[in-house]
């Protein structure tokens, strides 16, 4: 695949090296799975090897979104599909704002050939930054394996020059978009079992660091009591017993008064249970929880 540098070949790419000369296709089905999961269980301690400039990103994250900000994720193929996955899912969990968290995926919405050869579109990346109107207000997650996906590497340069703080969560050192990211993940999970499918331990690397950017993040913002998804809203079925669940947990109330507070607090278990810990109504709840800027220890402490 041609790079914006030029066709130079991916033969000097960790990403697309080979873990052992092997035909596969000799090998027993359980020997298969036995050595996915061998080599997928090393993936956690890659991961774990970036801790600390992950937190230095994460609390740089968090200071963004509290000021208003956006968290802006960019990726194309597998990595662009893993970063929507994780922005769709904060809006369920946390309850955060329609498009306080997205995905600018290459091609999105187009057939998979077309997907697949939109990554290679610079001009596209840049023009979707512009679009959305990405500003030093937000936090912008670049996403890619190799760390040179055209599509990747152009919108984070144009969101880095319009101030947005800039992370690329790549799985090679030195890459081109870690160069021109405020912060550099690298997280080197080795060759893959099919050698450069970074869909497998690549993709899993890159779906913990977003569920751990996302939930942390989101943990510095108030959206937790403890270990409970308080910020949770009720929105079907399911989400109505685990909202019930939380409530009861988090102020030891019975099902029936979990219930009860969370029809008066319009299905938000946040408000329910500060309105139950603090012994006032749902509307008062709410206020305080304006005042505390959303921050549910803060408001319970006031």
């Amino acid at each position: 695949m041609a790079s914006r540098e030029g066709p130079t070949g991916l033969e000097g790419l960790v990403t697309e090296s080979r873990r052992e000369d092997v035909d596969y296709s000799v090998r027993s089905t359980r020997e298969l799975v036995e050595l996915m999961n061998r080599e997928d269980a090393t993936v956690p301690a890659a991961v774990g090897s970036v801790a600390g400039e992950l937190a230095r990103a994460i609390d740089a994250i968090a200071e963004r979104l509290r000021d208003g900000g956006r968290l802006v994720y960019i990726g194309a193929g597998s990595s662009g599909a893993i970063a929507a996955l994780d922005a769709d899912e904060c809006e369920a969990t946390f309850s955060t704002e329609p498009g306080q968290v997205v995905a600018l995926v290459a091609g999105a919405g187009l057939a998979a050939g077309e997907r697949e050869s939109a990554e290679d579109d610079a001009g596209a990346g840049a023009r979707a930054v512009e679009q959305h109107g990405v500003s030093a207000r937000d936090a912008v997650v670049g996403v890619s394996a190799s760390g040179r996906t055209p599509y990747v590497l152009a919108a984070l340069e144009r969101a880095q020059a319009a101030g947005a703080l800039t992370v690329a969560l790549v799985a090679a050192r030195g890459s081109q978009l870690g160069a021109a990211a405020d912060y550099e993940l690298a997280v080197v999970v080795g060759p893959e079992v099919l050698a450069g499918s970074t869909r497998l331990k690549a993709g899993t690397a890159q779906k913990l660091v977003l569920n751990t950017i996302s939930t942390v993040a989101m943990i510095k913002l108030g959206k937790t009591y403890g270990d409970l998804m308080v910020d949770l809203r009720a929105s079907n079925a399911k989400l109505e017993a685990r909202a019930r669940r939380i409530v009861r947990m988090a102020t030891g109330v019975s099902d029936e008064e979990a219930e009860t507070a969370l029809a008066a607090a319009g299905g938000s278990a946040k408000v329910a249970v500060v309105a139950l810990l603090k012994e006032i109504d749902a509307d008062a709840a709410h206020a305080e929880l304006e005042r505390a800027g959303g921050d549910i220890r803060s408001a319970l402490e006031s």
